[in-house]
């Protein structure tokens, strides 16, 4: 069996530190998935069931801690968006990228915070950003292109209303867990190009985007 070298040391670590590490990581995940990104070392620690110093020697940042838990759901989920470019109209890539996100979003918010306004300054989670926005842009530049998306639809829209569906799906999880699949329909309804469509307005910046998504999200610092 391999070892596993701690975080920020070149020094391998003991079978039992191993698995210490490999249940902080486990735990992170859980409490990421529920509580989000300002979730702490003690809700961490607790979870894990050891003391938070161990939390610490493992991992001495949060940024460390979160790359190693969601790391492998984030670089899963960049892969499904990416195969979204693959479907046979840019519709159908469109809307299987918002069902594949919206629903990641509803189940995992620390998936959700990394992707749509966190920043830790990782360059691991600033890469996956970099890399999925890209995607989101040729998705909507190709149904636009095929007439099927409003035409007035921006790339910058996108992680604002997935941000709203996600809303939706965080405070009636407890009341009605699926509810949030309902407004995604209606959303993606609207999204469609209809004869009758009316004027949106002038759409957002990304700068602007970034900034509503920092105030909107709690908890999420601001960007350097």
């Amino acid at each position: 069996m391999g070892t596993t070298r701690s975080a920020g040391s070149d020094r391998p670590l003991r079978r039992d530190a191993q698995a210490n590490r490999q249940r902080v990581i486990e735990a992170a995940r859980e409490v990421f998935a529920a509580r989000g990104v300002s979730a702490t070392y003690d809700d961490v620690a607790q979870q894990a069931g050891v003391g938070v110093g161990t939390v610490h020697r493992r991992f001495p940042s949060k940024e460390l801690l979160l790359e190693a838990a969601l790391e492998e759901r984030l670089e899963q989920h960049a892969i499904a968006i990416e195969t979204a470019l693959d479907a046979p109209t840019g519709w159908e890539g469109f809307v299987s990228f918002l069902h594949r996100a919206a629903e990641l979003h509803a189940i995992d918010r620390g998936v959700r915070d990394i992707e749509l306004g966190a920043d830790f300054g990782t360059r691991y989670l600033a890469r996956i950003r970099d890399r999925i926005m890209p995607v989101v842009r040729q998705l909507v530049d190709r149904a636009v292109s095929e007439g099927s998306l409003r035409p007035d639809v921006t790339a910058e829209d996108v992680p604002l209303l997935l941000t709203m569906i996600s809303e939706v799906a965080l405070h009636s999880r407890e009341v009605n867990p699926g509810a949030w699949t309902r407004y995604l329909r209606i959303v993606i309804d609207g999204l469609r190009t209809a004869p009758d469509t009316c004027d949106l307005g002038t759409p957002m910046t990304s700068p602007e985007v970034e900034e509503l998504l920092r105030r909107w999200l709690p908890g999420i610092p601001q960007r350097s």
